[in-house]
C-alpha cells in the first residue's frame, strides 16, 4: 500500500523539483498543495502520512500550517523544504513539530538520509 505524501509549495517548479528528488522506487501516492490551506485540508483528509512543506506560501504559511497541526494534535512526518535557512526559522519549525529541515533546492542526496533516518525509506 502506497504511503500518502503531500508536497506543499506555491511554486510549480519547486513541486516538480521536490517530486524528482523522491526515491524512484518509493511507493507513494502524492497529493499537491499550492498553499498552506490546501496542505492542511489534504492532511485532514488523510492524505499526508508525510508532508513536504514550504514556509513561504500565500493564504497560509508553512509556519501557520505547523501551528494548526500542533493545535489540533495532528500527527504527520513534516519535512520543511525552504529557502529560508536562517537558524531562527529552523528552530521555530522544530519547535512546531517538523522532523527535519531541508534547504531548497532539494536534491536526492539531501533528502535520502532524512528519509532513512526517520524510517520512511529503507
Amino acid at each position: 500500500m502506497p504511503l500518502s505524501v503531500v508536497i506543499a509549495d506555491d511554486s510549480l517548479l519547486a513541486r516538480k523539483v521536490m517530486t524528482k528528488a523522491l526515491p524512484q522506487d518509493w511507493d507513494v501516492d502524492i497529493t499537491y498543495a499550492t498553499n498552506g490551506r490546501e496542505a492542511l485540508q489534504a492532511y485532514r483528509a488523510g492524505k499526508a502520512s508525510v508532508m513536504f512543506l514550504d514556509l513561504t506560501m500565500p493564504d497560509m504559511t508553512g509556519f501557520q500550517v505547523l501551528e494548526a497541526m500542533q493545535h489540533e494534535d495532528l500527527n504527520s512526518f513534516v519535512i520543511v523544504v525552504s529557502a529560508d535557512v536562517q537558524p531562527i526559522a529552523r528552530e521555530r519549525v522544530r519547535s512546531l513539530g517538523a522532523m527535519a529541515f531541508i534547504a531548497k533546492p532539494v536534491t536526492p542526496e539531501a533528502l535520502l538520509p532524512v528519509l532513512k533516518e526517520h524510517g520512511l525509506y529503507v
